[in-house]
């Protein structure tokens, strides 16, 4: 018999099937090598697969992988994999899922509404002078720049904006990050929405994330300070679309959403 390992794609930051973000969560029996674990997110080639990797002491290690690149920090695949864990029974319905990251400590929590909270960093953006070439690529009015740890935040000036935008994405992956968050003020008139926002990471080998929870705690305390809330949800406006509810809390976030299994699977290894 071939030896194999568990895969499960899961839709995170959705309320059913075909929407928000899709990740792959692989489930490790042992260690396995970074050129291995990149080989199998290509042979994936979703946004990020994630690989869990279990500890003694109930934890996880915790890495993620695009098709191109390992990224220190993903909010849709953590989320799928503590969906994955409780799903599975391989934690308590009560239990905390906490993991170990290049980012961290990262824990998941499940709240009686059926949605799962994630503890992440906050990521505050300064404000900073856009590079050569970010304004002509996206070919939006650009109201203010940011610099975060991991990306550029750029805010438009409004929600249409951000809809519409169709950036030069050969002009994006140059730029010495990860990618570029654009956001706006959601003119939401049934105030389902704070924010929106669209995020384009080319230079990882993702034009455009569906929704990306890390890119949340940027945009959360942004929001933050310009709402005078500690609460928001925020609406990624990619053709598949999601929400993000974003409580601020010091130098944490909380990114919270609901996930959905798709797909059940073995990953053959030999």
């Amino acid at each position: 018999m071939r030896a194999s390992l568990p895969i499960i794609q899961v839709d995170a930051f959705a309320d059913a099937p075909f929407q928000g973000n899709p990740a792959a969560v692989c489930l490790l029996s042992e260690p396995k090598s970074e050129r291995w674990m990149q080989a199998v997110a290509a042979e994936m080639n979703l946004s990020e697969t994630a690989f869990l990797l279990p500890r003694s002491d109930a934890s996880f290690d915790l890495r993620w992988f695009t098709p191109a690149v390992e990224v220190a920090l993903c909010g849709h695949a953590t989320l799928a994999s503590s969906h994955v864990l409780w799903e599975r029974a391989l934690l308590g319905p009560e239990a905390i899922a906490r993991f170990h990251s290049k980012s961290g400590e990262l824990t998941a929590t499940r709240r009686g509404d059926g949605l799962i909270e994630l503890d992440f960093p906050s990521r505050v953006g300064t404000p900073a002078p856009a590079p050569e070439g970010l304004v002509d690529a996206l070919g939006q009015r650009v109201l203010h720049v940011a610099r975060s740890a991991d990306d550029y935040l750029v805010l438009l000036e409004n929600e249409a904006a951000v809809r519409r935008i169709q950036p030069d994405l050969a002009s994006l992956a140059k730029l010495p990050v990860r990618g570029v968050i654009v956001t706006a003020q959601a003119n939401d008139e049934k105030g389902a929405f704070d924010f929106v926002s669209r995020f384009f990471a080319p230079a990882a080998g993702v034009n455009e994330d569906p929704v990306t929870g890390s890119a949340h705690c940027c945009l959360a305390p942004f929001w933050g300070e310009r709402l005078g809330k500690t609460e928001m949800i925020g609406f990624q406006a990619s053709s598949r679309g999601g929400a993000v509810r974003v409580t601020l809390r010091g130098d944490r976030v909380g990114l919270a959403g609901r996930a959905v299994t798709v797909m059940d699977g073995n990953l053959y290894t030999d």
